[in-house]
């Protein structure tokens, strides 16, 4: 990480000619600008990069979503065709993963065509040789580009990356936040000088009762309604995972990360991962606003014991050397608990389903599929 980065030169100028930035537009920059966005130009994953995934502490993640997938297929009456679709795949480890636990299902394998949706070249490139077996494999840049039919989609950290509006409470109303240039050159937080009109109709009355100075932060529908109409219109489910809360609230998680520690997100632009939690319950009410079925969300920890998670580690470690087994273990404990390093409580997961696929596995109590993990 260099001390000034190639973008914050640019956003510097930019801001200079054009006054104060939208937060949303700030982090649309900081992640895809075509020459120096964070996602288009490296590998931010492992212990090499900025952050782990799921999929990379432990093979039983994907392997269990791949389970999933099958349930699902199955659910929606065995379709001879099936688009499998991961939306920012990483290097290609989950979908390697979850195909190995498919071919169980002969029927349903030969059924199956892949679709990544990738803008990062360097990734592509990855996903590429880690599937240089599957067969019937596309890269797009979009959902939209994927061809029509009944499809299951996997998100595994996709929607935290997604730009934000930060929102200040003032006596005024409220405030769209920006960033501006202080007295000095540096960038720093603003506010728009005049507050949106008539914003605090659309809140929820938990926000709409937050002090002044509060901080409420939304995504716009449209990445979520894509996916919600895809399923709802052409038969399947979706699967989001991702870190965030349960009911929409005020609260400022703009956050960067580098080298896996957290990092200012307002210094090194283009070289830190930003991001921003999930907001489930908003999640929820765009998808069923369209007709679509929600399910959940539930915890990463409980989703991924009802899929039998630890049933599968047990089967690993029996088989493993010791050290290894203690590994698994490790990875356990990671993927489906609590407190520091544990993602089984912050992690939420979310299904979005045709409004006749009326449970999903894991999902419901009685729901275990434990039986379905494969040898």
């Amino acid at each position: 990480m260099t001390e000034t980065s190639p973008l914050q030169s640019e956003l510097k100028r930019l801001i200079q000619s054009s006054g104060p930035m939208p937060v949303w537009r700030y982090m649309e920059m900081c992640l895809t600008h075509p020459k120096y966005g964070y996602y288009v130009s490296r590998d931010p994953l492992g212990r090499e990069g900025d952050f782990t995934t799921a999929p990379e502490i432990s093979q039983m993640f994907g392997e269990l979503l791949g389970l999933w997938a099958a349930s699902v297929w199955k659910a929606m009456g065995s379709p001879s065709q099936l688009h499998l679709i991961e939306l920012g795949p990483g290097r290609g480890t989950m979908m390697v993963d979850a195909l190995r636990a498919l071919r169980v299902l002969p029927p349903l394998y030969q059924s199956l065509s892949i679709h990544l949706v990738e803008i990062n070249p360097v990734l592509r490139e990855k996903q590429k040789s880690a599937l240089s077996a599957v067969r019937h494999i596309t890269w797009h840049r979009s959902i939209d580009e994927v061809p029509k039919g009944p499809a299951v989609v996997l998100a595994n950290e996709y929607f935290d990356v997604l730009p934000i509006h930060q929102m200040v409470k003032r006596e005024t109303g409220w405030h769209e936040r920006t960033v501006e240039l202080d007295g000095d050159g540096n960038l720093v937080f603003g506010a728009a000088a005049e507050p949106v009109p008539r914003f605090e109709v659309l809140l929820p009355p938990l926000v709409r009762a937050a002090p002044d100075g509060a901080v409420f932060e939304w995504r716009p529908d449209t990445e979520i309604m894509k996916i919600a109409r895809r399923v709802r219109d052409q038969d399947g489910a979706a699967l989001i995972i991702d870190y965030g809360h349960l009911r929409s609230d005020a609260g400022d998680t703009f956050q960067a990360v580098a080298g896996h520690s957290f990092a200012d997100p307002l210094k090194n632009p283009g070289q830190a991962d930003v991001t921003a939690h999930v907001d489930f319950q908003a999640l929820t009410r765009a998808a069923e606003d369209i007709g679509a079925r929600a399910h959940g969300p539930v915890s990463q920890g409980e989703f991924l014991k009802r899929l039998g998670i630890e049933a599968r580690a047990a089967r690993l470690s029996a088989k493993a050397a010791p050290e290894a087994a203690e590994d698994i273990s490790a990875a356990l404990q990671r993927l489906t608990g609590g407190g520091r390093g544990g993602m089984g409580s912050m992690f939420k997961v979310l299904a979005i389903s045709v409004a006749n696929l009326t449970s999903l596995v894991g999902f419901n109590d009685e729901e275990q599929d434990a039986k379905a993990v494969p040898p």
